[in-house]
């Protein structure tokens, strides 16, 4: 210990400080740090990490250096003696000051991200997001696209997730139906929750947007660049959390355009008559892919659920019981449990769809084809 000179320490504190600003620097080469940025915004965001990074590692760098070198240099074996001293003005002075400042360097350029990342003025396209458990809702609601309404929820097989079949590329962060927006424009979205607080976040888009049932928050992004960005819920919302993720396509204004006619077309052949009636196969055949898309997660495929929270519907008595009372249970949901309110998510015809497969499946023979008619006439 006695050997080791103060100059030697020097250069190993300048070391440790130059390796650590070398890793911060080759961080996004080494997938240590946030993903590409594809908005302005998120490259500012990523600036400011990076800077933050750079500030505290030179103030770790000169703090410790201090401290160490204070220690080596003033030890009790070189025969120093501890100063004893009280209320030294200039210290408090300089230990209150220098404070003050590192946090005006912090805080004026991280103010500038925030105030620019809250300005969702003169948006081009509104898209209102709406968190379901477990699946995002989206509706356009201003601009080219306006009246476009779909749901998106995960696509990767059950056997996936189940362990049964090797992984996908993108396993558990692919979607059925993609958010698809033109590059170059600005976009707000506007987050809301049907059932518990979901959020809705896109690293490579600097967002990160509660979504609060009962209230309307929102957020925008402008991106950049031409592709496919993929975020998902990352508030802690029940169950099926980690299985609702967030893809957004982006897409050039010509492709956009077309992709808006493709889908209203779409929309109006899908429409469906709540006045027509079906046969019970019809429905039980439709009814058994709209139990796949929303009901599978809880319920499972054979009808049992999870109990206590994900009760069976095989012999179940509500859907052995009236009809009308699994109709309002399906349309409205129930306070203070996992079901969900699915009223605003399917229409007239796939919620009897929906119910008449599970009244004639598994154990339930109830021989009943509930019509799209009854569904309306109980919706509130």
């Amino acid at each position: 210990m006695q050997h080791f000179s103060a100059r030697k320490f020097g250069r190993w504190a300048l070391a440790a400080g130059i390796f650590a600003l070398v890793a911060a620097g080759s961080a996004q080469a080494l997938e240590w740090n946030l993903p590409p940025a594809a908005t302005k915004i998120a490259e500012d965001v990523h600036s400011l990490h990076e800077y933050v990074m750079a500030v505290i590692v030179v103030i770790f760098v000169a703090v410790f250096g201090v401290m160490f070198y204070s220690v080596f240099a003033h030890r009790k074996s070189k025969g120093h003696k501890p100063a004893n001293f009280h209320e030294n003005t200039t210290v408090e002075i300089i230990w209150t000051v220098i404070p003050l400042l590192i946090l005006v360097v912090i805080a004026w350029p991280a103010t500038k991200a925030v105030i620019a990342q809250k300005d969702t003025s003169n948006s081009e396209l509104t898209i209102k997001a709406t968190g379901y458990q477990w699946k995002w809702g989206y509706d356009y609601l201003k601009g080219e696209g306006e009246g476009i309404s779909f749901v998106s929820q995960l696509k990767t097989p059950r056997d996936q997730i189940e362990g049964k079949a090797d992984k996908g590329e993108n396993y558990l962060r692919e979607v059925d139906n993609e958010l698809v927006v033109p590059v170059g424009k600005k976009v707000r979205i506007l987050t809301t929750a049907a059932d518990v607080i979901h959020s809705w976040g896109l690293q490579a888009f600097a967002v990160k947007q509660d979504a609060i049932p009962g209230f309307i928050r929102d957020a925008h992004f402008r991106a950049d660049k031409i592709g496919v960005y993929r975020g998902g819920c990352v508030e802690l919302c029940g169950k099926e959390h980690g299985f609702m993720p967030i893809v957004v396509r982006v897409v050039s204004a010509e492709d956009y355009t077309k992709w808006v006619d493709g889908e209203k077309k779409k929309l109006a052949a899908l429409a469906d008559d709540p006045t027509k009636t079906y046969s019970l196969d019809e429905l039980k055949a439709r009814g058994e892919k709209v139990y796949a898309s929303n009901c599978v997660a809880c319920h499972q495929a054979t009808g049992k659920g999870a109990p206590p929270a994900f009760p069976p519907l095989d012999g179940s008595k509500v859907v052995a019981g009236p009809k009308a009372d699994q109709i309002a249970l399906v349309l409205n949901g129930k306070t203070g449990t996992a079901m969900a309110a699915f009223g605003k998510q399917l229409n007239d015809t796939e919620i009897a769809a929906a119910i008449t497969f599970t009244r004639n499946s598994w154990g339930n023979k109830t021989g009943e084809a509930i019509q799209p008619a009854e569904v309306k006439s109980l919706r509130k």
